[in-house]
């Protein structure tokens, strides 16, 4: 016995279009867009900077390698450091040669005798990077093994402000899986590479951001 196929009803065509976004959440989309924007534009440039509050005293303010003018503004950095007595030493990231083949060392002691004086020149002690070395956690790791060789147990990295909070997250990373029972502050200095009110206003400084804020991401997810 053989039955009779039901025909199915036909739906009518509005029911077998795709759903449209409302014109509503389209606003809500583009209103909570234009907040982002706002905000990254007002308030970004400060999600790179964490500094810490410095202690007292401290056995070293430890310099990380940057550009020229952000190099001198990070030894500047460490020198108030030790003119205000808060450090009796500076510890200075060097790589084996300058750009033009010549050593470092030399270049860097004259530099600082001429600008910070003898007496102080005295304080600064010099760590030698490798050449391969071309990253803050990297950079780190050689640093680590110079503080240990001078056993210091307290230090103070100085760095730029916009490299603050990466290189904070990096060096407590870096402590954490050694076990070491190192002290470490974050000093972030002003850089004249980065403003970071109206950072966008300068096309230095939005480089500058774009390129930190890529690589703090890609450090908190690594």
């Amino acid at each position: 016995m053989e039955f009779a196929e039901q025909e199915q009803p036909l739906r009518p065509m509005s029911a077998l279009r795709p759903r449209r976004p409302s014109r509503l959440a389209l606003l809500w989309v583009l209103l909570a867009g234009a907040a982002i924007v706002v905000c990254v534009l007002k308030w970004g440039g400060y999600f790179l900077i964490a500094s810490d509050p410095l202690p007292a005293h401290f056995d070293a303010a430890v310099v990380l390698q940057g550009s020229t003018l952000g190099e001198k503004a990070r030894v500047a950095g460490a020198m108030n450091l030790l003119q205000q007595r808060m450090t009796e030493h500076i510890l200075l990231a060097l790589p084996r040669q300058t750009y033009w083949d010549e050593p470092a060392q030399p270049a860097a002691h004259a530099y600082l005798e001429r600008n910070y004086g003898v007496e102080a020149t005295r304080q600064v002690y010099f760590c030698e990077v490798g050449g391969g070395v071309n990253s803050t956690e990297g950079e780190a790791q050689f640093l680590a093994r110079c503080i240990q060789e001078h056993g210091w147990k307290s230090v103070v990295v100085v760095t730029s402000n916009y490299h603050s909070r990466r290189a904070g997250m990096l060096w407590r990373r870096m402590l954490h899986e050694q076990h070491s029972g190192l002290q470490i502050w974050v000093d972030g200095v002003p850089d004249p590479e980065f403003e970071p009110k109206g950072w966008w206003h300068r096309r230095l400084y939005a480089k500058t951001w774009f390129f930190e804020f890529s690589k703090l991401i890609w450090s908190t997810f690594s």
